[in-house]
């Protein structure tokens, strides 16, 4: 028996906090992301990330899909199909994947070429991969919690939207509709992820174990940036 099956669990409220705290591995703080946010990056660092980040995008449904798949209740899947639809769009709705293709050709991508995912990096490819396969593996709860790294997101998103105007004129503003959509999108997104989080993961070792999931993803993120910025290398 582990030392965590006989300790008493956290309260709801040291549990979420122990979840934010793991947004100090967000990546916000890798160095090719304060490369772009802080206004050093070139065009093609900046194409190169958004063709690399077009392949996580593309993914996010996907594993979604896979939580759904998993998930025999029906309120969950009623509030988490909204994800679905919020990246493949509905109706008149064009969607988040359709937004990053718009934010492509902003930065000078053709929507062709980002669609092909030529110039998708192994490093990228593997870390996305590794990512959906998971949540089609692991329990629907354990999936669910892995998306908890959108607690971080908003701040991510706004950096861009306060900086990239001023930074990069020359980046069409149309295309930062992305950005603009996920600042609110996230935040309703994180509120049932991490209510879903708090209830299902109540025991001491269960709550261990959200934590390493958490950091699982945050791996994920992390390792996306440093195959990044190992091909297109980070400006000081």
């Amino acid at each position: 028996m582990t030392r965590a099956a006989t300790e008493a669990a956290w309260s709801r409220d040291e549990f979420e906090r122990r979840l934010r705290d793991k947004g100090r591995a967000y990546h916000i703080h890798h160095p090719f992301n304060v490369m772009l946010n802080s206004g050093r990056a070139s065009r093609e660092q900046i194409r190169g990330w958004v063709a690399n980040r077009f392949y996580y995008q593309i993914n996010i449904p996907i594993k979604d899909a896979a939580i759904l798949a998993n998930c025999p209740d029906r309120a969950v899947r009623r509030e988490w199909v909204k994800r679905i639809l919020d990246h493949d769009g509905y109706g008149e709705e064009p969607g988040g994947i359709e937004s990053w293709l718009r934010l492509a050709e902003a930065v000078g991508l053709e929507r062709e070429r980002c669609e092909s995912l030529a110039d998708v990096l192994p490093g990228v490819r593997f870390a996305v991969d590794a990512y959906v396969n998971f949540a089609r593996r692991a329990p629907w709860q354990e999936a669910a919690c892995s998306s908890l790294t959108e607690l971080f997101a908003p701040k991510i998103h706004e950096q861009r939207l306060a900086g990239w105007p001023e930074h990069y004129p020359w980046i069409q503003p149309e295309g930062l509709h992305y950005f603009q959509s996920r600042t609110s999108l996230a935040r309703r997104d994180v509120e049932h992820g991490l209510a879903l989080t708090l209830e299902w993961f109540a025991t001491r070792e269960a709550q261990q174990r959200a934590l390493e999931i958490l950091q699982f993803k945050l791996d994920v993120l992390w390792q996306m940036n440093d195959a990044m910025a190992l091909h297109y290398g980070v400006t000081e």
